[in-house]
């Protein structure tokens, strides 16, 4: 049995340093075998997973020695966080890890869907058309709004980015002080105001009951026509059944979805979005490069060395 179990695929470099002081178990698989990960989870002391992996209160309540959950990355909707709070495990994500690569994502989307259908023609090239008027009739970013849902680390570094490229950033952000410096570079305004305004809309707010569907019917029709729409965050956020109308009615511009309601995707949702023009999907990889892998795997390491190196706590503490 394992001190520290590995149940998605990480960058291996940092995962070395756990091994001089700890057992690993390294299976990028384990999160499919789920009989076998809750064999192995009762000696464990941690584990690492990414989003796939579902630690609820059931597999927490096979492992009374955990005491980390090291989250590989940011969001925390796989993690039963009040379960592991009653047990008294630290739950660490790696706040900042990916962010630049997330944020990258996001610009680089609102560049593409901006052209409109400038850059979907490969395949009618290829077929030897030539639809140069047609595929010529896109926007460019400068002065345009780009509306942020949420202004945590990753709003921030996005909300810079468009900057740079001459955009203008607005963004709805409830949780944020209104005395916070970001609002020197950021409009503030309401989530009506960003709709009604944004020529780019780009989430980065967390999975809650307030933000389930926020992204619906309502909220494309009160989008500005040819608006675009970019999810990086979680997938049920957006509505997507509205986002597959709006995007067939010609309502939305185009639409960037690097996350979805059930991933992976299932037939339902291929048969949703067949034939939405102007339509980007990318499986959960917003925040994984090179060197995003790297660092989050990093923070990691870092994350549940601390917690384990830590003595434990005395029962009732």
């Amino acid at each position: 049995m394992a001190d520290i179990i590995i149940a998605e695929s990480v960058d291996l470099e940092p995962v070395a340093r756990l091994k001089p002081r700890y057992t690993v178990h390294y299976d990028p698989e384990l999160w499919r075998k789920r009989e076998e990960l809750e064999g192995l989870i009762g000696e464990a002391l941690a584990i690492v997973v990414r989003n796939a992996c579902k630690v609820d209160a059931r597999l927490i309540a096979k492992a009374p020695k955990m005491r980390v959950i090291g989250r590989h990355g940011v969001g925390l909707d796989n993690v039963d966080v009040a379960a592991c709070k009653a047990r008294g495990i630290e739950v660490c994500p790696a706040i900042g890890a990916n962010s630049v690569a997330v944020a990258e994502y996001a610009v680089a989307a609102a560049l593409m869907l901006l052209r409109g259908k400038g850059y979907f023609g490969t395949s009618r090239l290829l077929a030897g058309e030539w639809p140069r008027d047609e595929l010529s009739i896109g926007h460019e970013a400068e002065e345009k709004v780009f509306g942020l849902i949420g202004l945590g680390s990753i709003g921030e570094i996005t909300a810079c980015k468009a900057r740079g490229l001459g955009m203008r950033p607005i963004a709805y952000s409830p949780s944020l002080p209104a005395d916070h410096p970001v609002w020197q570079t950021v409009e503030r305004v309401s989530l009506p105001d960003l709709l009604a305004r944004a020529d780019v809309i780009s989430v980065h707010c967390p999975l809650n009951e307030k933000t389930r569907g926020l992204i619906g019917q309502d909220a494309f029709a009160a989008m500005k026509p040819g608006a675009v729409l970019i999810n990086t965050a979680r997938g049920g956020i957006v509505d997507e059944a509205a986002l597959a109308e709006a995007l067939k009615s010609g309502r939305l511009g185009g639409a960037a979805l690097d996350v979805l309601d059930t991933e992976p995707i299932k037939e339902a949702t291929c048969a949703l979005f067949a034939g939405a023009p102007n339509l980007l999907l990318t499986p959960h990889i917003a925040g994984s490069t090179v060197e995003s892998s790297r660092r989050v795997c990093a923070v990691t390491v870092d994350n549940v060395l601390r917690v384990l190196d830590r003595p434990p706590s005395p029962p009732g503490i």
